[in-house]
């Protein structure tokens, strides 16, 4: 669809949609890039303010996918006022200003349409230096590439919305997508990192391949080194599994070496996630230090793949 529109050329222009990276890009001047952004997400937990702060964690992770920091943000609200109250949308805003608070962030106002399906999210605009941007088409050959959170959001969020998910397993998934990625972008930006992209709805085999295609490289993704959250290999063994999870791995499948792996596998890889971590690649020199960094935050994080010649291919080992 993107590709009917006109292309926009324009020297400031340093990302836009043809790369479909995170967020856009727009140049200042020398020394000041702006990063623009919006998501919003249908609720993924019962809690309104616990809603408010994983639909923010999750809109504000995009300027922290390009390297940038965010400044402002606008509430983006779908609302069903005739079944749902005033005060449980206070509540999700509330949730939100606790992300901005924590993040160093200002929502300064926003835009509400009645919705039968409630919806919330953010339009973000954040600052990066021009020269270094993390963008998807970063990726080089020879390159480790990090994952700063575990997978399976899709998986539990499912488990959730079908009552089957272990308190423990839900705490677990909450915690993960409130934690902020700006930790992860500071590392990553000190690495030495030139490409990134984070985890979210195509899950880490569609973000992945598509930063592969951007980049015109391949990787090998050892499937062992990949963290899951604890309780999501149970409960998809039971059958949990989010449809946009296979939506994710037939989009992949034609670039996807699966060696041998089970389906169950590759679909945990292509498991939909929401606020998941940052993906980014880095030289042999940086990695233990960065992992260093990363743990020290209190994230945790692993090296899953190379980077390889190649045009997109992805292949497990």
């Amino acid at each position: 669809m993107v590709r009917q529109l006109t292309p926009i050329d324009n020297p400031n222009l340093l990302v836009g949609a043809a790369t479909g990276d995170d967020a856009a890009v727009w140049r200042l001047d020398d020394e000041r890039a702006l990063v623009v952004t919006a998501d919003f997400i249908t609720p993924v937990v019962d809690e309104a303010r616990l809603w408010g702060q994983v639909a923010a964690a999750n809109a504000v992770s995009d300027v922290y996918a390009m390297g940038g920091r965010p400044l402002l943000a606008l509430n983006l609200v779908c609302w069903n006022t005739e079944e749902l109250s005033n005060d449980l949308l206070a509540e999700v805003l509330l949730g939100a200003q606790d992300i901005a608070q924590q993040a160093g962030f200002v929502i300064a106002g926003g835009h509400t349409v009645d919705d039968p399906e409630p919806k919330f999210g953010l339009a973000v605009v954040g600052e990066a230096h021009p020269d270094h941007l993390l963008t998807n088409a970063g990726f080089k050959v020879g390159q480790k590439l990090i994952l700063s959170k575990p997978l399976g959001i899709g998986v539990i969020t499912t488990a959730i919305k079908a009552g089957t998910a272990p308190p423990e397993v839900v705490d677990a998934a909450m915690a993960s997508m409130v934690r902020l990625n700006a930790d992860a972008a500071t590392v990553a930006l000190a690495a030495g990192a030139t490409g990134a992209t984070d985890i979210t709805g195509f899950g880490l085999l569609g973000h992945l391949g598509r930063a592969l295609e951007e980049s015109q490289v391949a990787a090998e993704i050892d499937v062992a080194a990949v963290p899951m959250l604890d309780g999501t290999r149970v409960l998809a063994e039971a059958g949990t599994m989010p449809d946009g999870s296979r939506r994710n791995l037939t989009w992949v499948e034609n670039r996807l070496d699966r060696g041998g792996f089970s389906d169950l596998e590759v679909l945990l890889l292509a498991d939909a996630q929401t606020s998941g971590g940052l993906l980014f690649g880095v030289e042999d020199a940086a990695v233990s230090e960065a992992l260093s960094d990363l743990e020290d935050s209190g994230h945790r994080a692993a090296v899953i793949g190379t980077v390889v010649e190649g045009l997109g291919q992805i292949a497990l080992r």
